[in-house]
């Protein structure tokens, strides 16, 4: 397989440490030969991990794309309300694309994006990487099988953690949906993705409920300053008290959320940024409104049914699913790598360990990467003009399919806004074409 080159705008968490990374593992694969970031210190520690000369390296992605096309891929890893622009332009440029997810919460971008997947003749693949993961795909694997006879219910957890909360949607980037986008989108449009893939048919409708509970000023304890480290008397008994959580927590370190607050990770440096910096706030006293808990139920073609659970107040951050078939069910927990099956029939219970990669999403960062890789490289050298469609295997999260998920999370979150309200698919997708 030959040498791919990519350029990277947007070298955060995700696009430099989840995806970028591979090109350090696999440099005989994938090398990164420029970049566009708005922060300094990120800019400069990817020049220097991925040895890209100072002409290379730019502080907005217009600047980057403004250059003749540089490389064979593009992966968009900007904010959520920052990718549609760069796709397009990176499209015209001819690059193949990753970009991350949710690709907008824009409708009408979604829709546009679709029409433009379905005629591009080379690849646009949304970072869904559950798709790629060991567990997800030994449940498609046992569905396709029939070991559970005809699906009829599916019963999805998607636990947030209240650390992961804490840092990424109060305090953190996805805390504010007009900045980024709502959080049943930002959280959970891998959740709504792979329940479109395990049941294999088209959403029908979707109702849910939900709400911002916890998580604002009117239950802020008394006294509580702006700032955790401007003197708060709730140190002790506040879970959420800044340099404790990201000091002796022992979930967030491990996350990478040091790295977040502060590039240099060492205790001053968190410490300091801590002081001011927007990751030191008081939990209750932020600018954030995204809700912390959310319920979706889903209806399918052939009847299919599903409920999505989302909740800010867990222990871990994990994703735990149960399917219900005519002849056997299937339960299991991602993060534990481990499915089991029971057979109705026989009461034969089979269960699967899996072994993954370590890295993130259980494995899945790393087998999207491998798999993209692949893809691009054979779609390049093989001299092939197949357009990559919904229905291609190879592609598992070509963004046609992407779109339908995102489509789906944001007509959850207008039931919400309805209080509930009973939202047809076929409706909401045609109300936004007509605009």
């Amino acid at each position: 397989m030959k040498k791919l080159t990519a350029i990277l705008l947007g070298a955060g968490h995700r696009g430099a440490d989840a995806y970028a990374a591979y090109a350090l593992s696999f440099p005989n694969e994938l090398e990164f030969v420029a970049v566009a970031e708005p922060r300094q210190d990120r800019r400069e520690e990817f020049c220097r991990l991925h040895n890209i000369p100072a002409e290379r390296s730019f502080d907005h992605w217009q600047l980057l794309l403004d250059q003749p096309k540089l490389a064979d891929c593009a992966f968009i890893c900007t904010q959520d309300r920052m990718h549609f622009e760069p796709l397009m332009r990176a499209v015209a440029l001819g690059y193949q694309i990753l970009v991350e997810k949710p690709v907008t919460p824009d409708k009408e971008e979604l829709l546009k994006i679709r029409e433009l997947a379905r005629s591009y003749h080379g690849v646009i693949s949304v970072a869904h990487v559950l798709r790629y993961s060991s567990f997800f795909s030994k449940i498609k694997e046992l569905l396709e099988q029939g070991a559970v006879g005809d699906l009829v219910n599916i019963q999805h957890m998607e636990s947030v953690g209240w650390w992961h909360m804490a840092h990424s949607f109060v305090r953190g980037n996805w805390r504010n949906s007009e900045e980024s986008c709502p959080m049943i989108l930002a959280k959970c449009c891998h959740d709504f993705d792979i329940l479109l893939w395990l049941v294999g048919k088209p959403c029908r409708a979707v109702s849910s409920f939900g709400s911002l509970k916890v998580f604002k000023a009117e239950n802020a304890p008394k006294g509580s300053p702006g700032h955790c480290l401007d003197g708060c008397v709730h140190r002790d008994s506040c879970p959420f008290y800044a340099p404790r959580f990201y000091l002796e927590n022992p979930q967030a370190p491990s996350g990478n959320f040091r790295r977040v607050v502060a590039i240099e990770d060492t205790d001053e440096a968190l410490l300091a940024a801590l002081a001011t910096g927007p990751y030191g706030r008081c939990v209750y006293r932020c600018d954030n409104d995204v809700v912390d808990h959310q319920v979706v139920n889903m209806v399918f073609d052939g009847d299919v049914t599903a409920s999505l659970t989302m909740s800010a107040f867990t222990e871990q951050c994990q994703r735990t699913i149960n399917l219900q078939g005519t002849r056997g069910q299937i339960t299991g927990c991602m993060e534990d790598n481990r499915v089991v099956l029971t057979d109705f029939t026989s009461g034969n219970v089979t269960e699967f360990k899996l072994r993954v990669p370590p890295t993130g999403h259980s494995g899945s960062d790393t087998l999207m990467m491998r798999t993209f890789v692949e893809l691009v490289s054979q779609r390049l050298h093989s001299g092939s003009h197949e357009i990559p469609t919904a229905t291609n295997s190879k592609n598992r999260s070509d963004a046609v399919q992407a779109v339908e998920s995102h489509l789906m999370a944001l007509a959850a979150e207008e039931s919400r806004l309805q209080g509930g309200v009973l939202v047809s698919m076929d409706r909401f997708c045609t109300f936004q074409e007509g605009g």
